[in-house]
Order: C-alpha cells, then sequence, then structure tokens
C-alpha cells in the first residue's frame, strides 16, 4: 500500500500543483486516500485525452475503443480481485474502504465519453451536467472520503466541484477552442452574438466568461456551508482549494480578455496566502450562522 500511496504522489504532484498543495493540509490517512482517488481520476483524464500527468491534450486514435477499455478496467477493479494496474489499484482500494457506489467512478467516465462523442451543451444546465460528471462526483467521492455519508452535505461537496469545473472552463476558453471543443452555453454565446476564434476571447466572449463566473459563485457559496461537517484538517484543506480555484476567476476578472496571453494560474505566494486564509475560514465553519440556501441550484443524480 505505501508504494500505491508513493505512486500515486507523483500523479498529484505533477498534475495539479493547486490540489497538491491543499492535500498537504489533510491528515495522513485521509490524505493518502485522496491522493490514490486523484491518481486514478488523473489516469483516466490522460487515457481520454492522450496526455500525460494533465500536459497538453493531443489527438489520439479511436478515442471509444480508449473509452470502453478505462470502463472495463474501472470495472475490473471495482468488482474483481485479479491484479490491476497501480491507477486501478488506487481506484479498488479507496471504493472497497469508503464503500463507494459503483455508480460514482462510471460517472467520471461518463464524463469523459461526453468528451469522446463531442457534445454540445446549449444551457447552463447542460455545463452543469457535463460539470457533474467530469467534477462535481469527484467532490462527492473525496467527501465520502473524508467520513462524509450526509446526502445533504455531499450535495455541498459537488457543489465545489461544480464551481471548480466552470472556473476551469472560463479559464480554458481559448486553449479548448483549439482542441475544437467549447463548453460556454451557446444560447449564450448567441445572445451576446459571440463567437469563439483567435487566441485572445473577444469582448463579447469574455462577457459571457464572466456570465460563468457569476454563475458559479452560489455553487462556491454553497460549498461553504459545507465545511462544517468536514473533520477540521480537512475543512481547511477543502477551504484552501476554495480560495485557490477562486482566485483564478478573480486574476480573469482583473486582467480582463488580454488575461488570456498567458497561463492564468496563482503563484506560489499567493497560494501560501490563501491556505492561511483557509484556516480562517476554518474557524468560521465553526461558528453557528445562516447557511447559504441550494434553492435553485442545479442537483446532482443521487446513487447514496
Amino acid at each position: 500500500m505505501t508504494d500505491l500511496v508513493a505512486t500515486s504522489q507523483q500523479a498529484i504532484t505533477s498534475g495539479s500543483q493547486s490540489f497538491a498543495a491543499a492535500a498537504r493540509l489533510m491528515p495522513p490517512g485521509i490524505r493518502d486516500d485522496t491522493v490514490m482517488l486523484y491518481a486514478w481520476c488523473r489516469h483516466a483524464d490522460d487515457v481520454i485525452d492522450g496526455q500525460v500527468l494533465g500536459d497538453s491534450p493531443q489527438p489520439v486514435a479511436d478515442p471509444q475503443a480508449r473509452l470502453h477499455a478505462l470502463r472495463v478496467e474501472t470495472l475490473a477493479a471495482l468488482q474483481g480481485e485479479y491484479p490491476v494496474s497501480p491507477p486501478f489499484a488506487a481506484l479498488r482500494a479507496v471504493a472497497r474502504r469508503h464503500d463507494f457506489p459503483q455508480q460514482w467512478p462510471l460517472d467520471l467516465i461518463r464524463g469523459f465519453a461526453m468528451d469522446v462523442e463531442q457534445r454540445h451543451y446549449h444551457s447552463l444546465d447542460d455545463v452543469l451536467e457535463y460539470s457533474y460528471h467530469v467534477a462535481g462526483v469527484v467532490g462527492v467521492m473525496m467527501a465520502r472520503i473524508m467520513g462524509v455519508r450526509d446526502p445533504h452535505v455531499l450535495d455541498r461537496a459537488c457543489d465545489l466541484g461544480l464551481a471548480f469545473q466552470l472556473t476551469n472552463i472560463a479559464r480554458d476558453v481559448m486553449d479548448d477552442h483549439t482542441l475544437g471543443r467549447c463548453y460556454l452555453p451557446s444560447e449564450w454565446l448567441d445572445q451576446a452574438g459571440a463567437r469563439v476564434e483567435g487566441t485572445v476571447p473577444s469582448p463579447q466572449v469574455y462577457a459571457v466568461i464572466l456570465r460563468l463566473l457569476d454563475a458559479a459563485d452560489p455553487y462556491y457559496a454553497s460549498a461553504r456551508v459545507g465545511l462544517g461537517s468536514l473533520p477540521p484538517r480537512c475543512a481547511w484543506s477543502i477551504a484552501a482549494a476554495l480560495r485557490i480555484y477562486h482566485a483564478i476567476g478573480t486574476r480573469i476578472r482583473r486582467g480582463g480578455p488580454e488575461a488570456y496571453q498567458q497561463r492564468i494560474s496563482t503563484s506560489k505566494p499567493v497560494k501560501v496566502a490563501l491556505m492561511a486564509r483557509g484556516g480562517l475560514d476554518l474557524g468560521m465553519s465553526r461558528l453557528p450562522r445562516s447557511k447559504a440556501s441550494r434553492a435553485g441550484l442545479w442537483t446532482r443524480p443521487r446513487a447514496d
């Protein structure tokens, strides 16, 4: 198991500096399982996008075959006892230890299928459905690792994944365009008379990006409510991750379309400062306060 954790740690260190930084705040056992789950998620994404540890996606031959193989290997890990490769062994260990419904890992694979099928996203609800499959369900699985069983708290964990993914979409609009993908709601683009093209968003496309960031804010607010139901060090870690991702949206807002001339990210000193502020959020989460309502928010399909 130690070797499996070490292998998984390499994936998170190379694949997501933001998540790796936040994960350091977790208690050791929970951190190990979180890292192992991340390693499987990262591997699955890499298989579909022809990338290595989250680097630039590349065209792949027969993506449907890759998707089928990913589903078969995942089911073998969840249902079987035969040896499997490290990412799937990591999933098997975590899923069994925390009693994941089989549907959760399969929901993530369904998100990858939406990319393979080149799904069109007309409305915000369409984008949120996709965001659940590629990120919201990951939030749910992470919360289960942290001991959450209450489905209403799992909804809040899903909300954080949705907020993260909407922020990712806003950040990666132009990179996705080069791959022939667009996750901005097409009805919003039509309303704005906008078309994604070039390397820097036009004022019209930028207005749609800002609208998507506005749509993410209620999900960030909802996710903060769930912090009070997590173990303290887990709550600190998640609060730090929330602040780090939200800061990406702030950079987009402040930088204007020109922000897209380089990779939009947060520096290491900024991450450290945001992690410290996450500690303050932890303290606030333990105080009695009014809770943000989930009324009107997109709600995940229930498998728990």
